[in-house]
């Protein structure tokens, strides 16, 4: 086999793993948009819910995941705000790892510094806390 053909083979080969994280994701979107979280019964409650009457930062996104698959961002923003938000930068950070992927190039520690995962930290917690003030109100799903 030629360079050329055998470069390309090499491409492909290089997209399998993020084309497969995006499968997988498009099965469990899928999927969420079939069976409705909105409807009690269909999944789990969440447990830090259940067990202090609290949000966690979490609670509202697959009712979130389910409204942005029928189009609705204000109801998916009205369920979870951040998760919404992160939407963009987590297909950002996927058309980076699918992009250097086919060039051949390493994904690298860019996206996942210190500082980056220490900031989306904080913003979960300050997230996690005014959702459950009483100020809050207009974040809990």
């Amino acid at each position: 086999m030629d360079v050329t053909g055998r470069r390309a083979r090499d491409r492909i080969r290089s997209l399998r793993a993020p084309f497969g994280a995006a499968a997988g994701l498009a099965a469990a979107v899928a999927y969420l948009a079939v069976v409705d979280p909105h409807e009690p019964g269909h999944y789990p409650v969440c447990p830090f819910y259940y067990l202090t009457g609290l949000y966690c930062p979490g609670c509202g996104a697959l009712r979130a995941v389910h409204d942005l698959a029928h189009a609705d961002l204000a109801g998916a923003a009205r369920m979870n705000l951040l998760f919404v938000v992160c939407v963009p930068v987590v297909i950002a950070a996927w058309s980076r790892w699918t992009l250097r992927s086919w060039q051949g190039r390493p994904v690298g520690p860019g996206a996942a510094r210190p500082v980056y995962l220490w900031g989306l930290i904080a913003v979960a917690a300050v997230f996690w806390v005014v959702r459950n003030a009483p100020f809050g109100h207009f974040l809990a799903p």
